[in-house]
């Protein structure tokens, strides 16, 4: 259980300003997740990268590299070749940011039938179509 003490109610400017906020805005958008695990197998160039992933745009994957590197998760190297090249790698705290990531990870696998069926009833209470995720 999270240790912290919680005001009740939790004051909305407290809310926004909390680390524990800032941070999981930075890991539960679309991206971040996906990214981070990647190059906490092995370093990658932008395009090497790129590739990896089918479905992100150049775009979203510089916002989301850039937004890693601001918050020290990621390093970045730029490369004297022509044209210069560069390679992203996850920092010591990037790379810590794996087990709890693995954490939730195994969780959501032993519990992802429950929140499935969940999900299922939920729809059937409410007369939504049960075959829409």
């Amino acid at each position: 259980m999270v240790s912290a003490p919680l005001p009740d109610p939790v004051p909305a400017e407290e809310y926004e300003q909390c680390p524990v906020t800032d941070v999981l805005r930075r890991v539960g958008d679309k991206w971040t997740v996906l990214v981070v695990v990647l190059l906490g197998r092995r370093p990658y160039r932008f395009n090497e990268l790129h590739r990896a992933i089918a479905t992100i745009s150049q775009r979203m994957l510089t916002r989301t590299l850039r937004g890693l590197e601001t918050d020290g998760l990621v390093h970045r190297e730029v490369f004297p070749t022509n044209p210069p090249s560069v390679e992203y790698r996850l920092t010591p705290l990037g790379e810590s940011l794996l087990v709890p990531l693995s954490a939730l990870a195994d969780w959501v696998m032993e519990h992802r039938t429950d929140i499935a069926a969940a999900r299922s009833a939920h729809a059937a209470e409410r007369g939504d179509d049960v075959t829409a995720p």
